[in-house]
């Protein structure tokens, strides 16, 4: 059974930083691309960032390009977002997700988290 599994939202100023994790299980994570996306309220879900298997290669869309930086820990099965210089438009719901193949944005995800709320107000 897969099970992605988010932490670490909250609320933060701007400019402030929020690292988000996840805790994934139920498959073989090591062998797998995983990505970020978010859903700010009354839009679309959004594609926020990729990496590779081995954690070498990453794509970040534009939007946090510089400022958010997707990793993850093979060993413990867990996926990282640091976000720094937080903006209010950076404000939703992030999910932490398992996508069927590579692509800016992958074609299709075949599993998702439960998302995490993250609010960046002053």
């Amino acid at each position: 059974q897969v099970q992605l599994v988010e932490s670490g939202g909250g609320y933060m100023q701007p400019g402030g930083s929020l690292r988000l994790s996840c805790a994934a299980s139920g498959f073989s994570f090591r062998d797998v691309t995983m990505s970020w996306y978010r859903q700010a309220p009354g839009k679309e879900r959004e594609w926020v960032a990729n990496i590779g298997n081995f954690g070498i290669a990453t794509k970040h869309a534009d939007s946090v390009k510089g400022r958010f930086t997707i990793s993850r820990d093979n060993r413990n099965s867990m996926l990282y977002l640091q976000m720094n210089n937080l903006k209010p438009e950076d404000t939703a719901v992030y999910y932490c997700a398992k996508p069927v193949s590579w692509g800016t944005p992958p074609a299709r995800v075949e599993y998702w988290g439960q998302g995490t709320q993250v609010t960046v107000s002053s």
